[in-house]
């Protein structure tokens, strides 16, 4: 018995329909598509909702939380930079968030909107979750890895960027 190598992951069989194990390898990604993009577009709403998150002080205060983990970034030069201007930087994260929570559910920019979601998380371990012990309490580190296959995949199907490529196809004739 020969095994080859299989060069198209997406092929169908003679009459047309893939098995289910070529269905669940097509959409693999997507359940993981679905959760970061529901979980950053709440984190963002939740931020611009929350009356406490968005001033400079206080207690539940984006001033306050930075302060906090100030001293045991690894970076404390991120959260330097932030306390300049602490309120303008939560709405740079709430709204950041937004977009990567919309570009990932919609697929528009799917990769972009991945290296997004990749770029917070890390800022967020470099700095607010580093001092977790153990490492793999803090979600931050679990999310940047989570970020990874989006970036390396996109969004391939059940996207606009799906959509843009077929139509750009169908419009120069069938040539990617």
């Amino acid at each position: 018995m020969t095994h080859g190598i299989r060069t198209d992951p997406h092929t169908t069989g003679l009459n047309g329909r893939r098995g289910w194990r070529d269905t669940a390898t097509h959409y693999a990604l997507l359940p993981l598509r679905i959760f970061l993009g529901v979980t950053f577009l709440y984190a963002g709403l939740d931020k611009l909702t929350d009356s406490a998150f968005m001033k400079s002080g206080g207690a539940g205060s984006v001033g306050d939380t930075m302060r906090a983990a100030r001293d045991s970034a690894a970076v404390p030069a991120l959260v330097d930079l932030a306390l300049k201007a602490p309120v303008a930087f939560g709405y740079g994260i709430a709204l950041g968030e937004l977009a990567v929570g919309i570009g990932t559910l919609l697929g528009l920019l799917g990769r972009l909107a991945a290296l997004g979601g990749a770029l917070i998380s890390l800022s967020l371990w470099l700095t607010v979750s580093w001092a977790t012990s153990p490492y793999y309490y803090g979600n931050d580190l679990a999310y940047l890895m989570a970020w990874l296959p989006l970036i390396l995949a996109g969004a391939p199907y059940l996207s606009l960027d799906a959509a843009w490529r077929a139509r750009r196809r169908r419009r120069l004739g069938g040539y990617p």
